[in-house]
């Protein structure tokens, strides 16, 4: 059962406006609910490659030295307080006209993969993102991390669909609110930074 910690944190990370929320919100603006479910579907499917190369590399992080294992966590709360600095400086919304001329599904997810396919951040942050919830003395590390990697591709399905609900909406009100866009990366990159810090202070 995955720990509270581990859904809120997953909450947090997937609630972030990045480059596959954006582009969810612009089809959903200008294409509609349907369109938004579409690009949602490609955006969670263009993170299983990274999902995967991070367990593949997990499952022998988890059997090295605790030495080994404070290194790697070091690692990742570097790169996320870098994470937190480039969203506080990033207060653009790019892709949303270019997001317009999709109209076919086929056409949608396609993008919405590649967006995230081609992002080789990604990796290396599930990398420095999930060993912090696997147990210590876990039985089957390799079974719960495929087990949290699933709640957080399923969180990240229903989190995009609900952007997309939500522009479909607000339509041509949400397009003309760029500071808008601003301001959820800029909070966002605060709570970044406090998972960065509170990453580097854990202990094992």
């Amino acid at each position: 059962m995955p720990s509270l910690d581990f859904l809120l944190t997953a909450l947090v990370v997937v609630l972030i406006p990045g480059t596959g929320v954006v582009y969810t919100l612009s089809v959903a603006l200008f294409l509609g609910f349907r369109a938004g479910v579409w690009a949602a579907l490609g955006c969670t499917l263009g993170i299983l490659p990274h999902l995967l190369a991070s367990i593949l590399g997990l499952t022998t992080v988890m059997h090295l030295s605790a030495e080994a294992f404070h290194m790697l966590k070091y690692a990742g709360a570097a790169y996320l307080l870098y994470l937190a600095w480039k969203l506080w400086r990033d207060t653009g919304a790019p892709g949303i006209h270019q997001a317009a001329r999709e109209t076919r599904a086929g056409d949608i997810v396609v993008k919405a993969v590649l967006l995230n396919l081609l992002n080789p951040k990604l990796t290396l942050f599930f990398l420095a993102f999930l060993p912090q919830f696997i147990p210590v003395h876990a039985t089957s590390p390799l079974t719960d991390l495929l087990t949290l990697s699933g709640i957080f591709m399923a969180l990240t399905f229903a989190v995009f669909v609900l952007y997309g609900l939500l522009a479909s909406g607000l339509r041509g009100r949400a397009l003309g609110s760029p500071r808008f866009l601003a301001a959820m990366r800029q909070g966002f990159a605060g709570v970044f930074a406090v998972l960065g810090i509170r990453l580097a202070l854990a202990e094992r």
